[in-house]
Formats: structure tokens, C-alpha cells, sequence
């Protein structure tokens, strides 16, 4: 006993404090369940009330809400630089083609205002990007997942970043499958995550390289001709609101339902084609088409990753005032 007193005097116990200490040191900055606990305890309960309540008055924002964190971690970090409009030098990733089609940034505003008149400058617009497409994922028929929170907000935004970020819909599975590796998602995960094409719309401009100027061969027959009933010109106007549904059967549940139609060949886009046709991907397709349960359990945690990629935390960004500018 003497002698193991002994070994951890002079300057092995010094050594084991500078340790314990920057253990802790680091630890103050990361993100943690209930981050708010203290400094705004109702944090959550607000911003799942006002997700409920938009839900029942806009039934499709519980869809935008997941897509928000999906463009928002993609792209650098999980900070809110999506929500920054372009004012004062700042140039919005909205405008990049990525970001076509993307809505109900309002209702952001509308979350945070009501978090704001509980706890003024507390809570960050990239903690409600986040916590709000955990809260949509419920309204949509998925588990509820626990989700640390602590992450701060930009300051710029990385518009110029986006393209090489967010892949697009005829990117080959390779490159889809490369993005979300660099972010700490495998394979698994991106098939999970890609099954958010179970709710929601698809509009014509990203169907109709597949059905014009000849339907694509790996298209369910009928299927094609209810897509070109929805988008009979091969030069839709993106401005026009032309669109067809994911899934015709649960078209506002996020099932496995998309995973049976892609296997039926009823997908819409080409990245979904890929899915089934690429060896890496195709096993975790057919498992998630027979097992509902294992997808939301692989999607639940693929979209914990996703919420986690490179958050600023502790002294780095800031608390956005206004989620859509940078703080004056």
C-alpha cells in the first residue's frame, strides 16, 4: 500500500490532475443530453410543442424539418449557416440548385420566437434545426430519440461549399456513398437515411431525365406512366408546382415502404434506382423492406451521426438573435 502512495506522489500526480483537468476542460465544450437544463430547462418542450402545432397546421413540415438537418450537417457542420439569408456579405446556401425545392424556413422563425420569449439569446438556431427534425421524425411514425444539444450558431455561411457537399440525385452511389463517409456515416446509415424519400414530394425538374426523352428501362411500366401523367413535359417549369409523391400508399409516414418500392422499381429518382442495383447497397435494402423496426433503428442512429458532424460548441460561433442573419 506504502509503496503504491509512492509511485503516484511528485510529478506522476501532477501529471493526473493536468489530465483530470483538461478531461474536464474538454468535456465542458462537447455536446450533452439536456444541455439546457439549467440555463433554459422548458428548451425541448418548447420547440417540440411549436413542431407539434406547426405539424397539425402544415402537415408537411414535419418533412422539411428532417431535410433542414440534412442540409445543414452536410454542408461543414451542424450550425445553422443553411438558415443565413443573403445580406451584409453573407451569400445563402438556399441559393445554391442543391437547395431546390427546400421550404418552411419561416416556421423556423416561428420556433425560435417562441424560444426566445422564454429564454432571451439562450438556446441556438442550430440546436432547433436539430431538435425539430428529432421531433418530426416522431410525427412521421418514428421512435423518439434522445439528442444532445449544446451546438452554436454560424457566423458565415459556406454557399460555396454546398455543391461539393450534398450529393445530388444522379450522382453514382460511389460518390453518394463517399459524402456520407466523410462525415462518419457508412454504408447502413446512408441506405437508412436515403429511406426519408418514404415521405414527402419529388419535383418533375428532378424526374424527368427518366421518363424523357424515352422512360427509363429499370422503371416499373405503369409507374412511368403515372409520373408522366404527373409531369407530362419534358421542360417542366421549376417555378410551377409539379411534383409527384414518394410513396402513394403512406405518403406522410416514414416507413419502409419506400425500400418495397424501389424494389418494385417504383422509385423516383436515379439514387434510388442505385440503391437496389448497387452491390454495396442492395442487402440493407431488401433487410429494411422486411423489417420496418430495423430501419427506424438504423435510421434513428445515422441521423444521431448526422446531427453530430463537427458541431461548434463551446466558445466558437455564436447565438443567432435571428436564425435567418448574423448577429449586429
Amino acid at each position: 500500500m506504502a509503496r503504491n502512495r509512492r509511485q503516484l506522489s511528485g510529478p506522476s500526480i501532477t501529471f493526473l490532475f493536468l489530465a483530470l483537468l483538461l478531461h474536464f476542460d474538454s468535456g465542458t465544450s462537447d455536446l450533452q443530453l439536456n444541455y439546457y437544463s439549467e440555463s433554459c430547462p422548458r428548451a425541448e418542450e418548447i420547440i417540440k410543442q411549436q413542431v407539434v402545432n406547426l405539424y397539425h397546421k402544415h402537415g408537411n413540415t414535419a418533412v422539411s424539418w428532417i431535410r433542414n438537418l440534412f442540409h445543414d450537417c452536410m454542408v461543414k457542420s451542424c450550425d445553422a449557416s443553411l438558415l443565413l439569408v443573403t445580406a451584409n456579405g453573407v451569400e445563402s446556401e438556399e441559393l445554391s440548385s442543391r437547395s431546390f425545392g427546400m421550404r418552411n424556413f419561416k416556421y423556423v422563425d416561428t420556433i425560435k420566437k417562441a424560444v426566445e420569449s422564454e429564454c432571451p439569446q439562450t438556446v441556438s438556431c442550430a440546436d432547433i434545426v436539430a431538435l425539430s427534425a428529432r421531433d418530426g421524425f416522431v410525427l412521421l411514425g418514428g421512435p423518439y430519440i434522445e439528442m444532445k444539444t449544446g451546438r452554436r450558431d454560424s457566423k458565415e455561411s459556406y454557399a460555396t461549399m454546398v455543391e461539393d457537399s450534398i450529393p445530388n440525385h444522379n450522382d453514382s452511389m460511389s460518390l453518394v456513398l463517399s459524402r456520407f463517409e466523410s462525415i462518419g456515416i457508412d454504408a447502413e446509415g446512408t441506405v437508412a437515411l436515403l429511406g426519408a424519400h418514404s415521405v414527402g414530394r419529388v419535383h418533375c425538374v428532378n424526374i424527368v431525365n427518366r421518363l424523357y426523352p424515352t422512360v427509363d428501362p429499370t422503371l416499373d411500366p405503369e409507374h412511368a406512366e403515372y409520373l408522366k401523367r404527373r409531369c407530362p413535359s419534358p421542360e417542366p417549369d421549376p417555378k410551377a408546382v409539379q411534383y409527384a409523391r414518394n410513396d402513394l400508399e403512406t405518403p406522410m409516414v416514414l416507413d419502409n415502404m419506400y425500400y418495397k418500392n424501389i424494389l418494385s422499381h417504383k422509385g423516383l429518382l436515379l439514387v434510388d434506382q442505385q440503391l437496389v442495383s448497387d452491390p454495396t447497397t442492395s442487402p440493407f435494402v431488401e433487410k429494411m423492406a422486411d423489417d420496418k423496426g430495423y430501419f427506424h433503428d438504423q435510421f434513428s442512429r445515422a441521423l444521431l451521426l448526422l446531427s453530430e458532424n463537427n458541431p461548434l460548441t463551446g466558445d466558437d460561433g455564436e447565438i443567432r438573435k435571428d436564425c435567418r442573419y448574423v448577429n449586429v
